[in-house]
């Protein structure tokens, strides 16, 4: 157990300053056993070959049945079991896959770029609004609402859920991280609601959803559109801070779409917009890096700590992860990213930050959540 090791404690620091915990993590080796925040040892995978193994390797489950018996499951941010609930995220195998394919068409590149000139449309409104409400010359601080706004207003658009209904759902989003187990359950009843209205518009996502898998019962349809609003929330609020604030200090041209998809894959690079991959479990007892796992031990791969290691070998990152369990949502994303830089870059060429970019602060909450800018004040037009 490495005692001194503690990648779970919430910590603040400077924009230009990585979590010491996960240089500590790769210098420890590339299998490390330390506390879980749920009690109990958890083993964190910091070599990125053995990350790749374990992420395609099916004795590595994500069903939280398996998670350890005595883990309170909010605090460890646990789903429901799979059997109790079907979710792309906590299924395994052929079922897995079956329900995967039906969201891989619409979540493709393809799909997603369907969408793309409502982005560009959405982060113009919605800065616009930002610009007018101060004089020129004042700032801004898009980490007050617009970092949340404009991705949710984004999963809205792509789902169906009418416009009318953005700010319901991004309460329900902040409401899932509150403490109060009732503010989560007034959270999930509002999700349905959301759902509800998506499907009973029928022009988004949500209802092609449902017409690929006609034999689904409403509540799991329900889940299914909760997960595709809620999941990327968090990462997404945190990436578009890092996105703008890079952006604004480095620039690059947003008439060269090959450039922004360029110094989109570079941010996230820098900042990779979740520490860990979500909660893994042995099936079974495990050999791997000479470790002996029992069945049922907790696994998380540090997706941080191997992306930003400087002596990585270039090729594919690992920012949305590998195998199977490929983040789904990754193309919309992408595309929300590029979507800001081109409006940015396009809209408001003289926009600056208002505070020295070293400067910038950034915190995580602790446990196995991201960090994420204090500030970020930013002068649109002078």
């Amino acid at each position: 157990m490495s005692d001194a090791i503690t990648p779970f404690v919430p910590t603040e620091r400077g924009i230009t300053e990585h979590k010491q915990a996960h240089a500590e993590l790769r210098a420890a080796g590339p299998l490390v056993q330390v506390d879980a925040p749920a009690g109990g040892p958890v083993w964190i995978v910091t070599e990125e070959e053995l990350a790749r193994q374990v992420l395609t390797d099916a004795r590595f489950v994500k069903d939280p049945a398996l998670a350890p018996a005595d883990w309170d499951r909010r605090m460890a941010g646990l789903e429901r079991p799979a059997a109790e609930q079907t979710s792309l995220t906590t299924l395994d195998g052929p079922e897995h896959a079956q329900l995967r394919k039906a969201h891989a068409p619409m979540f493709s590149a393809r799909g997603i770029s369907r969408y793309y000139d409502r982005m560009v449309a959405i982060a113009r409104e919605l800065l616009a609004e930002l610009a007018d409400s101060v004089p020129a010359g004042r700032p801004v601080d898009l980490t007050v609402d617009f970092n949340t706004r404009f991705p949710v207003s984004v999963v809205c658009e792509v789902l169906g859920v009418p416009a009318k209904h953005v700010d319901q759902a991004m309460n329900a989003c902040r409401d899932m991280f509150n403490p109060d187990p009732n503010a989560a359950m007034a959270a999930m009843a509002a999700f349905n609601e959301l759902a509800d209205a998506a499907l009973n518009a029928g022009d988004g996502v949500a209802a092609e959803l449902r017409d690929r898998l006609p034999d689904t019962t409403v509540e799991d349809l329900r889940y299914f559109i909760f997960l595709i609003i809620f999941a990327g929330q968090p990462t997404m609020d945190a990436s578009l801070g890092y996105l703008v604030a890079n952006l604004l200090e480095h620039g690059v041209s947003g008439s060269d779409r090959k450039a922004l998809d360029g110094f989109v894959q570079e941010v996230l690079r820098s900042h990779p917009p979740a520490p860990f991959t979500l909660w893994r479990f042995t099936s079974v007892e495990v050999e791997l890096a000479g470790v002996t796992l029992p069945a049922r031990a907790p696994v998380l791969v540090d997706l941080f700590g191997i992306t930003v290691d400087p002596d990585r070998r270039t090729g594919p990152d690992l920012v949305f992860g590998a195998g199977a369990h490929y983040c789904v949502g990754a193309q919309l994303a992408l595309f929300q990213m590029r979507a800001l830089t081109e409006v940015l870059t396009d809209t408001y060429p003289d926009a600056r930050l208002d505070v020295p970019f070293p400067e910038l602060r950034q915190t995580d909450i602790g446990g196995t959540m991201g960090s994420r800018l204090n500030t970020l004040p930013v002068v649109l037009q002078n």
